[in-house]
């Protein structure tokens, strides 16, 4: 059973049946069955789906976005942004996507040599719960502007989200009267999933979530050899140098520390600090965390809203108090509150070294680490100290900052701005964070057979 717990309350809320064997191969045969006609619609037919889509989305955002607050907690605010950037990534994709597929000619001996760009067929989703409709598009947007159809496995602890992203792909499907299976939604428990990435009728997968996972996912696939796109976690690292803007750093590192509670993989997670300015930013920092509202998700007024489960709230403290045991000055927050839900407060940490567990480890909450270092080259060195490789930001002169990026083992570097994902803008990360890319032009090119087209007579 797929059991939702309000993580406000800590109330059980929705309780799903997870697919059975008829549903599952209902539900893969769709998918397969309907890939001709979803290829032979075309870019343009596809694309004029993918905006149908993005407009349902834009049209039913206040009855979307509560879905999010009840089943995972993110506050009201960022769930309504959440929605708009689904629809934005569907429409980037269909406005883009005959560009970024576009034949790619390349001389040769032939009389025309080319590289075209056609669908692999069907591409199952595996997605995690915290970003549950971004999450949904970014997968599907660039498979289904390919001429992919999608099998959507999301999170078992958002099924009323999925269920509701399914409703409105399906709907607008329907109504441009295409046939069931181009997206469907599966609701799998864990154990169910390494049966359908087996399937013949799955040709690729993307996974968002851990390494843990991500490495069983890959492990899987690779024994069958179908192509994978893995998002996996990150240890991101955050350098803030002595020329910088104290102020503007002090406020994008806030933001991004706390946006959904902290529960973010591209989050600003280990604060970096040049020492001759770690003082004053740690007083920037401290004071702006303190401001923040810990509380009800579904109040405009809240910032930072609980944590999406139980036992990821005990972890999150557990890294905590460790951290603090070892020695790190804790600035904030760092007890557990009482009363219902899964709330965790504002927590700042200063002084924290490498050995401690909130630095070695991914915290996954509004938990700030502060570290102290002798100067920019020490900083590169411990920011590429991890087995993770993901996202970094860089606080310093615009032409200091770009030549540091090149010195940083991630997937995407942020000078003087906020780590964030964007349709136009290809993401994604290196060592155990993962591999290949998501949006962009590389994103949409994950899931396409690259066939080389070679027409004679042959050229002297």
């Amino acid at each position: 059973m797929l059991t939702v717990i309000d993580p406000t309350t800590g109330r059980v809320v929705r309780e799903v049946e997870p697919a059975g064997a008829e549903r599952i191969e209902s539900t893969l045969a769709a998918a397969e069955a309907s890939r001709a006609a979803w290829h032979d619609l075309g870019l343009e037919g596809r694309a004029a789906v993918l905006r149908a889509v993005a407009a349902r989305l834009r049209e039913r955002t206040d009855e979307l976005a509560p879905l999010m607050t009840e089943e995972m907690g993110k506050p009201i605010g960022e769930a309504h942004g959440e929605v708009a950037k689904a629809a934005w990534c569907l429409e980037h994709y269909a406005d883009h996507g005959a560009e970024y597929l576009a034949d790619e000619v390349i001389a040769s001996d032939a009389t025309r040599s080319y590289v075209q760009h056609l669908p692999l067929g069907t591409v199952l989703g595996v997605l995690p719960w915290n970003a549950p409709f971004w999450l949904a598009s970014r997968f599907a947007a660039p498979a289904l502007m390919a001429g992919n159809t999608c099998v959507m496995k999301h999170d078992p602890h958002v099924p009323g989200c999925a269920a509701a992203i399914e409703e409105v792909f399906t709907t607008e499907l329907a109504r441009a009267g295409l046939p069931e299976g181009i997206f469907s939604n599966l609701p799998l428990e864990t154990p169910q999933v390494a049966d359908v990435i087996r399937d013949r009728r799955i040709d690729a997968v993307s996974f968002t979530g851990s390494a843990r996972g991500g490495a069983a996912v890959a492990s899987i696939a690779a024994g069958e050899i179908k192509p994978t796109v893995l998002e996996l976690g990150g240890s991101d690292p955050c350098l803030v140098l002595a020329d910088s803007d104290l102020d503007a750093a002090a406020d994008t590192i806030t933001l991004s520390r706390i946006i959904n509670a902290g529960q973010s993989c591209i989050a600003a997670k280990r604060i970096i600090v040049e020492e001759s300015v770690y003082d004053a930013l740690v007083d920037r920092l401290r004071v702006r965390l303190e401001k923040l509202t810990v509380g009800d998700p579904s109040s405009p007024s809240t910032d930072v809203g609980p944590i999406a489960r139980a036992d990821l709230r005990e972890e999150l403290h557990r890294q905590v108090t460790e951290t603090v045991d070892a020695g790190a000055r804790l600035l904030l927050g760092g007890e557990l509150p009482e009363g219902d839900g899964f709330f965790y407060p504002v927590t700042m940490l200063c002084d924290v070294t490498e050995d401690m567990t909130a630095c070695r480890e991914e915290t996954f909450g509004p938990v700030m680490v502060v570290t102290p270092v002798a100067d920019a080259d020490a900083a590169v060195a411990m920011a590429n100290r991890t087995d993770f490789g993901l996202a970094a930001a860089v606080w310093s002169t615009p032409e200091r900052g770009e030549a540091l990026a090149r010195r940083i083992v991630a997937g995407q570097v942020a000078v003087n701005g906020i780590v964030k994902t964007d349709p136009r803008l290809p993401s994604g990360g290196v060592k155990r964070s993962g591999y290949g890319r998501e949006l962009g032009p590389h994103g949409i090119r994950e899931f396409v057979n690259a066939q080389q087209v070679w027409v004679g007579p042959k050229q002297d």
